[in-house]
């Protein structure tokens, strides 16, 4: 069994452009395209920034 970190893609890929953040997973063009190659903490990194954002008013 793997602990890589789940996507939180879940294929609703629209960037806004003022925020600069997918409407569907709330990650940047770049955590999005480096998803694939970072490695598990940076990750985990990412998952709780786009937790923060989902949270924020």
């Amino acid at each position: 069994m793997s602990d890589d970190p789940p996507s939180p893609c879940i294929l609703v890929c629209a960037m806004d452009r003022v925020s600069g953040l997918c409407l569907g997973c709330h990650r940047t063009i770049a955590e999005i395209t480096g998803w694939s190659r970072a490695d598990d903490d940076e990750k985990r990194a990412i998952l709780a920034r786009v937790e923060k954002r989902r949270a924020a008013p």
